[in-house]
């Protein structure tokens, strides 16, 4: 369809829609934005490319840090998550065949828990519930933008739903449509990074050990292998390998599969049962070199992504969606066009940098654990002693990886004032 086509059908719609922000993508990084700013006075379109029951349907299960649960809690939705997902006290940190371990415990933290693990449905249905609780957020589904345009002082999208087009003026456009972000690549937004050699099998296991408590991060020579703990003595496995050997782990009947599983997990999880397909994900580095233009802001995957390993990639979107709720709410307050670049500014500088950090962490972690180069194994494995050995660095390394390092966004700080 033409331009002038297009702008024919819109004259013959419903009237243009206004708001304040209009968000693309009602995934649980998108609906954490629009619940965080529940309260804000700001008027909120959710566009969303699926209903909300299929885009909460995803068979995904996910790491969330403590970071992520206090979040949760503030913008009121922790309660009718925490009881549908599992927790852990511990996590074991090992590499390959090496002898030494190192084991975080609450102690370390002085918390409950450690981390937090949650199926995708559970988490986006939450935020469903609450949001569906406040009139001044509009969820458009399934709806699919097709056009968006920046003026000086407001953006207008065209969008088709029910086969019909409409068009919504606004304020602020926020990309948080995924790694493949249309809306990024519309605005011409570049990205650094490259592709791992690496892919990953996720799926999800039913064990007969005696606890259902520890989270594991084993790290061998081809990569890293997540297990994080499921209610119902369940866990979320994501086995990192190199692309052809990813495949064949793929391809194994199930029989097969789960005796190299039992293998490679050393046993430590007993008897092991097979409760879900295995679905197979590239892994890539990539972060925006912007977040940010007039009348646009990128959140989650739409803005960076990082390797798996930690499994730091929801929680860094969890804390976008704090940190730009934090200054639109506090721009919004004092008066000033949240859709100005200046204000979208500071949202940028707070969370590119603090990124890069867990970026080149998780990079860093990944080259130097997945090889045989007999100079990396013996400084990563004093890295490892040096973790057992220090308690302070024990510590900082419990707080970056639990999202506990860091700038605190204020709906956080209200309950949790020491961080």
């Amino acid at each position: 369809m033409t331009s002038a086509q297009l702008e024919s059908s819109l004259s013959l719609t419903t009237p243009t829609l206004t708001c304040d922000l209009a968000i693309v993508g009602g995934g649980i990084v998108g609906a954490t934005l629009a619940a965080a700013l529940k309260e804000s006075g700001l008027n909120i379109i959710i566009i969303e490319a699926q209903t909300q029951p299929k885009a909460a349907s995803k068979p995904q299960a996910y790491a969330l840090s403590l970071l992520s649960g206090r979040i949760f809690e503030s913008i009121g939705v922790w309660k009718k998550i925490l009881p549908q997902i599992g927790n852990f006290s511990a996590i074991r940190l090992s590499d390959a065949d090496h002898p030494e371990v190192v084991k975080f415990q609450t102690s370390d933290l002085g918390t409950e828990h450690l981390g937090y693990v949650g199926e995708h449905r559970v988490i986006l249905a939450a935020l469903q519930d609450e949001i569906a609780h406040f009139p001044q957020i509009q969820w458009l589904c399934p709806a699919e933008v097709l056009k968006v345009e920046y003026q000086d002082k407001a953006a207008s999208l065209t969008v088709k739903i029910d086969g019909k087009y409409q068009k919504i003026d606004t304020k602020l456009v926020i990309g948080a449509d995924g790694a493949r972000s249309p809306i990024r690549q519309a605005a011409g937004i570049n990205t650094q990074g490259w592709k791992y050699w690496q892919s990953c099998v996720a799926f999800t296991i039913k064990h007969h050990a005696p606890r259902n408590d520890i989270a594991f991060e084993r790290f061998w020579y081809s990569g890293p292998m997540g297990i994080l703990p499921l209610p119902g003595n369940r866990c979320q496995i994501v086995w990192t390998a190199p692309h052809a050997q990813a495949k064949e782990i793929l391809e194994l009947d199930e029989k097969t599969f789960l005796a190299r599983l039992y293998e490679r997990t050393g046993g430590l999880l007993g008897e092991l049962e097979l409760v879900s397909d295995r679905f197979l994900f590239p892994v890539q580095l990539m972060q925006s070199e912007r977040y940010t233009k007039s009348r646009l802001a990128l959140v989650g995957d739409a803005a960076h992504c990082c390797h798996p390993l930690g499994g730091q990639g929801l929680n860094l979107g969890i804390r976008d969606a704090a940190a730009l709720a934090d200054v639109l709410q506090t721009a919004h307050q004092q008066g000033e066009d949240i859709g100005e670049l200046a204000v979208l500014k500071r949202y940028e500088r707070w969370r590119k940098q603090e990124n890069w950090v867990i970026l080149g962490f998780t990079d860093f972690l990944d080259r130097l654990f997945s090889n045989q180069w007999w100079l990396l194994m013996g400084v990563r494995r004093l890295g490892l002693w040096l973790l057992n050995s220090i308690p302070f660095v024990k510590r900082l390394s419990l707080q970056l990886m639990t999202g506990l390092l860091g700038k605190m966004p204020q709906l956080v700080r209200k309950n949790y004032p020491t961080g």
